[in-house]
């Protein structure tokens, strides 16, 4: 009898609804508040009327007046929405701690009518790609081998491919890149946990790292990543990625298929075209064609 393996978990689950339900997004929400305000463009381009919305999120109270209306929902493993029930669903700053990214898309595009508009924003690869590294540094120095500390995030073009994964069409993705400044490594760590941010991985070392590993790793972080307006101060990189795609639907447009264009591609470009697999003629008078 072939026995499933369980899923390896990314986070731990305790751990990180405790980070969560001590965030102060009052104090340290400004990167929501950039997520909030990119999304309400793409929908302001879309152009449509939504009249029954989801928002998937962990944090309802800042994203509550986002879609008013809405059905809200936790980022649990199963998600608490109605299967074709929503013209519009958001999952909110919450896909890169999913254990299994790709299920909650699934899910979410289940939750779609014909045509309805999935959305999301994470923190993608690049985030604190700082941190990772004056951790990495301070760990091998002080302890002489490294252990998860910062969660790992999908790059953008893994992001994507799962829209495709998930049944959506007309995926697209793209991603926005913020540098922010603080006084030194511990007001970012401040700030992190402030967002609900801090390290609750599963696979996370369990006993307490040492004051002497974190004062490392600040001397590290100052060193290589000082802000370029001020080297007083450090940087942090913040990678929000963005993703939309539609439920299919019969009236959404179509590729065509291969050799059915009406129009050459040669002609829209004033150019002339040739086959590749036929050697070029050289003209005589052209010194490239000349034997040596």
């Amino acid at each position: 009898m072939t026995q499933t393996r369980p899923q390896p978990r990314l986070a731990d689950p305790t751990r990180l609804a405790r980070a969560r339900a001590r965030a102060d997004l009052d104090a340290a929400g400004f990167l929501h508040d950039e997520a909030r305000a990119e999304l309400q463009e793409r929908l302001i381009d879309v152009n449509r009327t939504f009249t029954a919305p989801a928002l998937v999120t962990a944090f309802p109270d800042t994203w509550a007046d986002f879609l008013p209306g809405a059905r809200i929902v936790a980022p649990h493993d199963t998600l608490g929405l109605t299967e074709g029930a929503h013209d519009l669903v958001v999952h909110a700053m919450a896909l890169h701690w999913a254990d299994d990214p790709v299920g909650q898309i699934v899910q979410c595009r289940r939750a779609l009518q014909p045509d309805g508009l999935f959305l999301s924003v994470a923190f993608g690869g690049e985030t604190l790609t700082e941190l990772r590294q004056a951790l990495a540094q301070a760990e091998t120095e002080t302890l002489g081998g490294l252990s998860p500390r910062v969660a790992p995030m999908a790059e953008i073009r893994d992001m994507g491919a799962l829209l495709q994964r998930a049944g959506l069409a007309l995926p697209v993705a793209d991603r926005l890149l913020k540098t922010v400044t603080y006084a030194d490594a511990f007001a970012l760590m401040a700030d992190l946990r402030a967002m609900g941010e801090t390290n609750a991985l599963a696979d996370r070392h369990r006993t307490p790292a040492t004051r002497a590993l974190f004062l490392r790793m600040a001397e590290i972080y100052a060193a290589r990543f000082p802000a370029a307006n001020d080297p007083s101060r450090i940087r942090a990189t913040f990678e929000m990625i963005f993703l939309s795609a539609w439920a299919p639907h019969s009236d959404q447009p179509k590729p065509l298929r291969p050799g059915t264009a009406k129009a050459r591609l040669a002609d829209a470009l004033g150019t002339s075209e040739f086959d590749a697999t036929v050697p070029p003629i050289l003209n005589p008078s052209d010194d490239r064609g000349r034997k040596r």
